[in-house]
């Protein structure tokens, strides 16, 4: 369950109290729920009771037991306790992880796309410069993909912003009003990042900064370690597919999977094909893929050990039991990763945020790069279900990095 599953659930919640006479107030739109603060218990909380108390005329105590009451026997919802003034606290049903890895395989890269903006439309002006530009263009890919219609424009287009995937019109102002989006010039011209960084770690760097911080613009940006958060992030997608190929050398794939999981086509236009394009049978061996090697078990020769800055997955590193079979402790820190995804591409498409999804999907490629090393079998170890398991969380963290860097107009290589 996801925090936009959670939001919907909570807001049945409120309205069920409504219509049984618990609690008379007006449903409002949306319900926030989020990872709870220092000193807050379960996996998310909503501040939901505090916000309808002063309509209810009610202490927030009250009302957030009224609405606890209708949320325990939620499916997927394991505890529901109520903290501090008034906050919920929900913890999630583990087996909910294996529903969360068949929503994102079933969406594929458009996982956390959604409607949430649909009817809107929004026509935004920005400066003649090429952080503006990339800003502008990322924004309106975000907002596009919540169900948005926009439109952006400039006085003055530079030619070279083409060879950074952007389309805008020269058509100047038009004759409605427009909303100006602001940013901290990038200090440089779009041909001079092009030359000293390309494409990709240009859109990144202009990306990632706040709006109003200055966009870091150096050398690290080249570089093929943990110091690059842009290389982090490729780097753990091309690990997931290399660990889909490994995985058909040994004669498994991914479960769960998806029933006739759909392709995905990008409403944008600009996601490359071989990026995007998931096995069409998980488990039966690519062409390209070298044969198993001879003994049985061994790790594929094409799956690359993970570079040794960015550290090894310790060999006594704490179990638990859920969904996957047995995990190690890195599993939950992906789950949860991934199940904000969605809120993630929805506020950073509401406050014009790209920055945000820049950061989200360094902490899944971080929770992904911690939990790589426990998805195949090694030495003589025959794949298992919770091998199978793994491999299907992996490959849809793999997923969601690849449907972000597109949304970001960055490209997503499956071998580096």
């Amino acid at each position: 369950m996801t925090p936009a599953d959670l939001s919907l659930t909570v807001l049945r919640a409120v309205r069920r109290a409504v219509d049984e006479g618990a609690l008379r107030v007006a449903l409002p739109e949306r319900v926030v729920v989020e990872r709870p603060r220092p000193g807050g218990r379960g996996d998310y909380a909503t501040n939901a009771a505090l916000r309808l108390a002063r309509d209810a005329q009610l202490p927030p105590l009250e009302v957030a037991q009224i609405l606890m009451d209708r949320l325990r026997d939620t499916p997927g919802i394991r505890t529901v306790e109520i903290t501090g003034p008034g906050f919920l606290n929900l913890t999630l049903d583990a087996a909910g992880d294996a529903g969360l890895v068949r929503r994102v395989l079933t969406a594929g890269t458009a996982y956390g796309h959604g409607g949430s903006m649909a009817g809107q439309v929004f026509q935004y002006h920005h400066r003649p410069e090429v952080r503006a530009a990339v800003v502008a263009d990322t924004v309106r890919r975000l907002q596009v993909a919540q169900g948005a219609s926009v439109r952006t424009s400039c006085d003055l287009v530079d030619p070279d912003w083409a060879r950074l995937g952007i389309s805008v019109g020269a058509e100047g102002r038009p004759p409605v009003e427009l909303t100006e989006l602001r940013v901290r010039p990038a200090g440089h011209t779009a041909d001079v990042l092009l030359r000293r960084f390309g494409a990709d770690a240009t859109r990144w760097a202009l990306l990632r900064a706040a709006a109003q911080d200055r966009p870091q613009l150096d050398d690290t940006l080249l570089l093929q370690t943990e110091a690059n958060p842009l290389f982090r992030v490729r780097y753990a997608y091309a690990r997931s597919r290399a660990l889909l190929r490994g995985a058909a050398q040994l004669g498994f794939g991914s479960d769960p999977a998806p029933a006739a999981a759909p392709a995905h086509t990008d409403a944008l236009g600009t996601q490359p094909a071989d990026v995007l394009a998931r096995p069409a049978a998980l488990g039966t061996q690519p062409a390209d893929v070298p044969a198993r090697p001879a003994a049985l078990g061994t790790q594929p020769a094409d799956v690359p050990a993970r570079p040794a800055a960015l550290g090894t997955h310790p060999a006594d590193a704490p179990a638990l039991t859920d969904a996957f079979g047995t995990h190690p402790a890195d599993a939950p820190a992906l789950t949860a990763a991934l199940g904000d995804h969605p809120v993630v591409l929805e506020s950073a498409a509401r406050l014009r945020a790209p920055d945000r999804v820049a950061r989200h999907l360094e902490v899944i490629a971080d929770a992904l790069l911690a939990f790589q090393h426990t998805v195949l079998p090694l030495g003589d170890e025959k794949p298992s279900a919770a091998h199978r398991a793994r491999l299907a969380l992996a490959e849809a963290a793999g997923t969601v990095l690849a449907g972000g860097l597109t949304l970001l107009g960055i490209s997503a290589p499956e071998q580096i």
